[in-house]
């Protein structure tokens, strides 16, 4: 079995910036330790610009065909894979939450997660002529400004000119019909998700998270159902079969093994929950991606 590789950022040209940008091209020719074209887990953001060609992209086990004109936004922590084909160019756009945030507001960096989180909108952006231009241009700015123009200015020049991509996004989004929640308790879901992925694994009990958030269960599951039209358990469960099937493709851990560290009493109890929220065995599921 083949464990997931997790890649830390790391620009040996600009080591101190917090930002890449790379042609989809230029990556595929690279000489690099990680192979990106199995799954591995990114601890940082990223966007995939499709300017030309079509192919397959893989985000958190789930397979996303594509053609030119199409976006990807992968957040930090998950996992994912580039098929190589030979027809595909475009542009790979990565960097740090301290590079996002180092000039601007929490709001606004709040904001520019939202188009990063798979339970408020898909990863995927399928862009129209016109808009395509817009994003392509923002793009061609910033890699000149990154290659060719670096200087003490060029950091905040592209910085700024990040955040105004990922408005345009986000503005994109909106006239698709897709309107990210401008809610109350969107900063409470959030905050949810984190708690979730960090205790997954200890507790499974919205009681157990409500108590930590200083709400009730009732609360808690109205701030989920305002925000992703989800129940409370619903995105309990999400997250934690998205953790199980990192164990069962990224450690040699027996199922046994991976039932007690997710926190099941029993192998039993992990085995029938797994199926019933993927339809597959643990052992169908890790032999599928091996």
């Amino acid at each position: 079995m083949i464990e997931i590789q997790n890649i830390k950022f790391n620009n040996e040209t600009r080591p101190n910036l917090g930002f890449e940008v790379i042609r989809l091209e230029e990556l595929m020719q690279r000489d690099i330790e990680q192979d990106i074209t199995l799954l591995h887990k990114v601890e940082f953001y990223q966007i995939i610009v499709i300017t030309e060609g079509s192919g397959k992209h893989t985000i958190d086990f789930t397979d996303y065909e594509y053609t030119n004109h199409t976006l990807f936004t992968i957040r930090k922590d998950q996992v994912h894979r580039f098929f190589k084909s030979p027809s595909v160019k475009g542009f790979l756009i990565i960097f740090t939450e301290d590079f996002l945030a180092s000039l601007l507001s929490q709001k606004e960096v709040a904001r520019c997660h939202e188009l990063f989180n798979k339970f408020l909108t898909s990863p995927k952006i399928s862009v129209d002529d016109e808009d395509f231009k817009g994003v392509v241009s923002l793009i061609n700015h910033i890699e000149i400004e990154y290659t060719k123009n670096y200087d003490e200015f060029s950091s905040g020049i592209i910085r700024n000119e990040l955040h105004i991509f990922i408005y345009r996004l986000l503005r994109i989004k909106l006239k698709q019909g897709v309107s990210l929640p401008q809610h109350k308790y969107v900063s409470d879901f959030l905050n949810f998700q984190q708690l979730i992925e960090d205790r997954c694994f200890q507790t499974k009990k919205t009681l157990d998270y409500a108590n930590l958030m200083g709400c009730t269960p009732k609360t808690l599951n109205n701030i989920c159902k305002a925000i992703v039209d989800k129940s409370s358990k619903a995105v309990i469960d999400d997250i934690l079969v998205t953790q199980i099937k990192r164990l069962l493709i990224n450690t040699s851990l027996s199922i046994t093994e991976i039932a007690y560290t997710s926190g099941f009493d029993e192998p039993t109890n992990m085995y029938k929950y797994f199926k019933k929220h993927t339809e597959a065995t643990p052992e169908a599921f890790r032999q599928q991606h091996s």
